[in-house]
């Protein structure tokens, strides 16, 4: 069996689905590897450093895509490439299914398999495989290190003799993955740290970091079976805006992760909140490229709003993508153990496996 991969467009992805450990796991396990000329070169792996290890590297892409069993990559491959890929093949991915729906759709009818793993669902034997979780892990700790980069203040309490500097405040808007891991890097760096979620389970969650739960009187648990939050009503909406309004008069740096897969982000932090906001406060915003959880957020950029600063990348994990590159890569290599008869080594997509059966596109 050949599994490959080709180059992502480096304007927009700098990780990678393959690193050189994991590349050895697959031909260890007795696949033969296939991947682009300089594949990971701009992460520091050499052609050679695969080569050591017994990968093919090849120049012709497409090439590469008609010989394979199983593709793997992190978004969708391009129209050219994506029209060499023949029925029977496996393309495994962050398909993003509700945007490129057409696109997966008319490779499906080929009889194509299309897997996109951020529909796995959150269940325990899923929990290798489940890429939302270690990426959203390290975007929440690169939020908050973006976030105190441009705060002008100093984050933990400092005594002095010249007098105190007080600890800054932070608010974290979701509690999921990356809003844990927000909690933890803040803290662990001296902030005093404040949190809400629509989600009441969240609660002991965030006390046991030692942030402060915020949570609307007599609220409901708005959470979906599968772990996600749930759209919240207008009466919900209101009291939630009351409860931030009056917080983040006194907050410094907001980081927000409030999405709602496949749809665009929710407008949780108003003008009027930002407004009310001390001058050179923070909101980093890691829901900018579905929207933003502000009207004001703009992929890329640092918007000014009456000297409130309002970050969101369209891809954070662009500035960490050694370490995202090496949890996504193992990620997807317990995803295609999955797809294999351990026995005879061979591929065998077992349709009633729960884990096959959320990820497949149909």
């Amino acid at each position: 069996m050949i599994i490959a991969s080709i180059s992502e467009n480096k304007e927009f992805e700098k990780r990678i689905s393959i690193t050189p450990e994991v590349a050895k796991k697959y031909l260890d396990f007795g696949f033969k590897v296939c991947l682009s000329k300089d594949y990971g070169k701009h992460l520091g792996f050499d052609d050679q450093d695969y080569k050591n290890l017994g990968v093919n590297i090849e120049q012709n892409e497409k090439d590469i895509i008609n010989k394979a069993d199983i593709i793997v990559q992190l978004g969708m491959i391009s129209d050219e490439l994506s029209s060499q890929i023949k029925e029977n093949q496996i393309l495994i991915g962050t398909l993003d299914p509700y945007i490129n729906k057409e696109k997966l759709d008319n490779l499906a009818k080929k009889k194509i398999n299309l897997f996109s793993l951020e529909l796995l669902p959150r269940i325990t034997r899923a929990q290798s495989m489940d890429i939302l979780s270690s990426q959203a892990n390290l975007a929440g700790y690169k939020a908050v290190l973006e976030s105190f980069a441009n705060f002008e203040k100093a984050i933990p309490m400092m005594m002095t003799a010249a007098g105190t500097v007080p600890a800054a405040k932070v608010m974290v808007v979701g509690a999921g993955v990356a809003g844990l891991q927000a909690i933890a890097t803040a803290k662990r760096m001296g902030a005093i740290v404040y949190a809400t979620d629509v989600r009441i389970a969240s609660k002991e969650q965030v006390e046991s970091l030692g942030g402060k739960f915020l949570m609307v009187e007599g609220a409901e648990n708005l959470e979906t079976a599968g772990g996600y939050a749930k759209e919240t009503s207008d009466d919900f909406k209101k009291k939630q805006e009351d409860l931030l309004t009056e917080t983040l008069e006194k907050i410094d740096i907001v980081v927000c992760t409030a999405l709602i897969p496949g749809k665009k982000a929710p407008i949780i932090i108003k003008e009027n909140m930002i407004n009310n906001m001390q001058r050179g406060s923070i909101i980093y915003d890691l829901a900018a490229v579905q929207g933003g959880n502000t009207s004001f957020t703009e992929k890329d950029k640092i918007v000014d709003r009456n000297g409130v600063k309002i970050m969101g990348d369209s891809n954070i994990l662009n500035k960490l993508p050694v370490s995202a590159s090496s949890l996504y890569s193992k990620n997807v290599f317990n995803f295609v153990l999955n797809l294999i008869d351990k026995d005879n080594k061979k591929i065998n997509i077992n349709f009633k496996d729960e884990i096959i059966e959320k990820t497949l596109i149909k």
